[in-house]
């Protein structure tokens, strides 16, 4: 079955850019960079509202997301003790970085990556 192709989304291989979706922080979520790794799937992250947290990648997640120092993430903070712990529970790759910084949601950080 042939389909017709959508203006709106380019073929690969053509040079264009393809449209891209980037997951944004819903609800009590924080963007946050990854500042230390401390071992045991725990790590220190300084989040965009200020504050640092211990965070830790949640058992389902520990085999699909691997992280270093200085990667952006998204941190759910948890119910109790918010202020000091939370899960990471998204990683952003390159591409995803650069529309977060020209959308406005990384203008804190610096030009590092």
């Amino acid at each position: 079955m042939y389909r017709k192709p959508n203006p709106k989304y380019k073929q690969k291989g053509t040079g264009v850019d393809q449209p891209i979706r980037v997951r944004t922080p819903k609800g009590r979520e924080v963007i946050g960079i990854v500042t230390q790794r401390l071992g045991g799937s725990r790590m220190n992250v300084a989040c965009m509202d200020g504050k640092t947290r211990i965070c830790r990648i949640p058992g389902r997640l520990k085999r699909t997301l691997w992280i270093r120092e200085g990667a952006v993430v998204i941190v759910e903070p948890w119910e109790f003790q918010g202020d000091e712990k939370g899960d990471l529970i998204w990683k952003y790759n390159g591409a995803q970085i650069e529309w977060l910084k020209r959308k406005g949601f990384l203008k804190e950080i610096k030009e590092e990556f």
